[in-house]
C-alpha cells in the first residue's frame, strides 16, 4: 500500500519569518496554508493515504468526507509536484 514521504529535494519546516509552514528546496520555497502543513506533517513514510486521513480526522473531528476528499486531493497534486514519493 502506498505511504508517501517527502521527496528528499525538499524541507518540510516552520518558518517564522513567514508565519507558515514551508517546503524549502535548491530552487525556493512554498509556503503552504495549514491544511497542507497538517497532511504533510503526517506523510512519514510509515503511514498510508487512509491512515492519514484518520489521523486528521481525530485531530479535527466533524467533516470526515471533507477531510477525506481534501487530503486525498492534496496527496494527489503533492505527488504529482514531486513534492512526495512512495516510501
Amino acid at each position: 500500500m502506498n505511504r508517501p514521504q517527502l521527496n528528499p529535494h525538499y524541507v518540510f519546516r516552520w518558518e517564522a519569518s513567514q508565519d507558515a509552514h514551508i517546503l524549502l528546496y535548491p530552487e525556493g520555497l512554498i509556503k503552504l496554508n495549514p491544511a497542507a502543513a497538517e497532511i504533510l506533517k503526517r506523510c512519514d513514510g510509515q503511514r498510508t493515504a487512509d491512515d492519514i486521513v484518520a489521523d486528521l480526522d481525530l485531530t479535527f473531528p466533524g467533516q470526515p468526507e471533507a477531510i477525506a476528499r481534501d487530503a486525498d486531493a492534496f496527496l494527489a497534486m503533492a505527488y504529482d509536484k514531486g513534492w512526495l514519493l512512495p516510501a
